[in-house]
């Protein structure tokens, strides 16, 4: 698997030469590659080896090539397809490397973060680090499907406003991208919130994972979820320091964001004795203070306003998520999911979330939100 790194270090590369030129299509196709490589060696690989588990080792190793050779057709149709050159006389290598360090700090503080969230779930009762592992994979879930795919578009938008020091339009994307973010982010929080246990009994429950798992494990998706929209405005305001080539601002959020988690995770888990509940109440918090100090910082460049989510678009948020709020607690109320089959589990889950779907969004057109008001 080790080369694995630097194949997909490859196919990282080949995005963001794509993304500069506003290609996203490609590059956010191409994990699906990764998926349906490990599939195929668990399903068709795995059983006819002695030790099963070296299929998916084989089935990442595949993954990473195909992965990479998907990007060369797109590459080459902007006809950008990079020849290897060795050239440390390059004044763009050197600041390159000025740039890249502090971003490579901040991007390493944040598996630090996990990291010692882990070591510190490790000391509490038996199970915790798997209940903070499967609640932060839900959590995942938006941050990947939303926050990061807005940031990736982001990041290319504000490099060229900015080259172009064009800070009207600078910060019109950047307040756009916040209000879009505002806008997914809360009924993301309502729904793993109220459907925590159904959420986590349909997708995890088998095995040795019984119900005291799924109860246990929704504490700390509730302490992740409400936190989740400063994860994910993370996701579009670390993007307007990097398009400024600035790295060194996240970097020193992020250590302030890393030292203040490991003192909060102290106190909640072991003084206030909240357990893993309180790992996910601290990563939370720290998130809060990095979006804020980030936020301030910007607002004080004249880079952000806020003046688009603070205002008649908030209202109309608010009453859009008292109406999903009402039909979730109403739909909860109607179904014990841990008296349900596998089948009827998934049954009654899909419905719950195609139907918020309806109300949120609905409510939302009727009370005049449009695409346009994100552009």
């Amino acid at each position: 698997m080790f080369p694995y790194l630097a194949l997909i270090s490859l196919v990282a590369f080949a995005a963001g030469i794509q993304n500069s030129h506003n290609k996203f299509s490609i590059p956010a196709a191409t994990p699906l590659i990764f998926n349906i490589s490990l599939i195929g060696a668990a399903w068709l690989v795995a059983p006819t080896l002695e030790i099963p588990v070296m299929a998916l080792a084989w089935g990442v190793l595949l993954a990473g090539f195909l992965q990479l050779l998907f990007q060369i057709a797109p590459l080459a149709s902007i006809k950008k397809i990079p020849v290897p050159r060795i050239d440390f006389a390059n004044p763009g290598v050197k600041k390159f490397f000025i740039l890249i360090m502090p971003a490579i700090l901040a991007g390493g503080i944040a598996q630090i973060n996990l990291l010692v969230d882990t070591i510190f779930a490790s000391l509490l009762e038996t199970g915790s680090p798997t209940w903070l592992y499967v609640s932060d994979r839900l959590i995942q879930f938006p941050m990947g499907i939303f926050a990061i795919a807005i940031g990736t578009v982001l990041l290319p938008g504000l490099s060229r406003s900015y080259v172009q020091k064009n800070t009207q339009a600078f910060r019109l994307q950047l307040e756009n991208s916040f209000k879009l973010v505002f806008f997914l982010a809360i009924p993301s929080v309502i729904g793993l919130a109220i459907f925590a246990n159904p959420l986590l009994a349909t997708i995890f429950q088998r095995g040795a994972f019984l119900w005291i798992d799924v109860e246990k494990s929704s504490l700390s998706l509730v302490g992740f979820a409400f936190g989740l929209p400063f994860f994910m405005a993370m996701k579009v305001l670390v993007p307007a320091f990097f398009s400024r080539q600035d790295t060194k601002t996240p970097m020193i959020i992020a250590f302030v964001s890393l030292l203040l988690n490991v003192i909060l995770n102290y106190l909640l888990a072991f003084q206030f004795q909240y357990g893993h509940l309180g790992l996910a109440i601290a990563s939370s918090v720290a998130a809060f203070i990095s979006v804020t100090i980030l936020s301030i910082l910007l607002k004080n460049e004249g880079l952000i306003s806020f003046a688009g989510v603070f205002s008649l678009f908030s209202s109309k948020v608010l009453i859009s998520s008292l109406a999903l709020v009402s039909f979730l607690v109403f739909y909860n109320t109607h179904f014990n999911f841990e008296l349900l089959s596998q089948l009827q589990r998934l049954f009654h889950l899909s419905i719950a979330v195609v139907s918020s779907m309806l109300v949120y969004f609905g409510m939302s057109y009727l009370l005049g939100i449009r695409a346009k008001d994100f552009r």
